[in-house]
């Protein structure tokens, strides 16, 4: 089964619902063992990457990630192209409940025409390293005006085998209340879909925004891979 298949036979009303409630959603297994494998192995080809960045020299965290150049490898721009749509519905809906005259395209291409349009130009899929010791600030990867409410990660090392802690941070800043957090520990293979920004929340005095952060904790052992997946682009 392709990619546009795994991810067309995924609950889409259960992930919005999820998305909804708390501002992520996991969804099972989408990539193989071996797809993890040979996106893994990719890291050590600089030519598939247009930038690196060593995340303690900017006080992100401690670790290594790269950008995808263009185009992106297959199973990378599946991945980008067929998630898109079920999301960017939600992204909408969203848009809507804010009173946000905001409308995301249908498809990925119209997405980057708008990018392009604001000078977004570069691929921002990204493959992220961490060794023992290594972990993620909160953050929210915002590139330019363009930004797409939704994004994903998918877990591409094993945990408890390939490495221990590293548990997948999020992070929600409510108005006059304190944050709220969960921590994440996805199988491999498995993604777990997100706020970029923020999400709507409905309240007394109608919806408002919530933000959201996400990060990774410190690994204890081993090695740990993953693959972002943003569907804006970057300036």
């Amino acid at each position: 089964m392709d990619i546009a298949s795994r991810l067309g036979a995924l609950d889409w009303g259960a992930l919005g619902a999820s998305l909804d409630r708390a501002g992520f959603a996991r969804a099972p297994a989408v990539v193989t063992p071996e797809e993890c494998e040979a996106l893994i192995a990719m890291y050590g080809e600089r030519a598939r990457f247009r930038s690196r960045v060593e995340m303690a020299r900017f006080r992100f965290g401690v670790g290594d990630y790269q950008y995808f150049a263009a185009p992106l490898p297959p199973l990378v721009q599946e991945l980008r192209e067929h998630a898109y749509p079920p999301l960017a519905a939600i992204a909408n809906r969203w848009e809507a409940a804010l009173g946000s005259r905001t409308r995301h395209p249908d498809t990925l291409a119209a997405l980057q025409a708008v990018c392009r349009a604001s000078g977004q130009v570069k691929p921002t899929p990204l493959l992220l390293h961490y060794e023992a010791g290594g972990y993620n600030c909160l953050h929210q990867d915002l590139y330019g005006d363009v930004v797409f409410p939704l994004q994903l990660t998918c877990f591409l090392s094993r945990p408890g085998v390939d490495y221990e802690g590293g548990e997948f941070l999020l992070v929600e800043q409510r108005p006059r209340a304190q944050s709220r957090g969960e921590a994440i520990a996805a199988a491999q293979g498995e993604i777990v879909v997100f706020a970029t920004r923020h999400r709507p929340v409905e309240g007394t005095r109608g919806w408002y925004r919530t933000a959201l952060r996400h990060g990774v904790s410190t690994i204890t052992r081993g090695t740990r891979y993953t693959l972002g997946v943003i569907f804006h682009d970057a300036q």
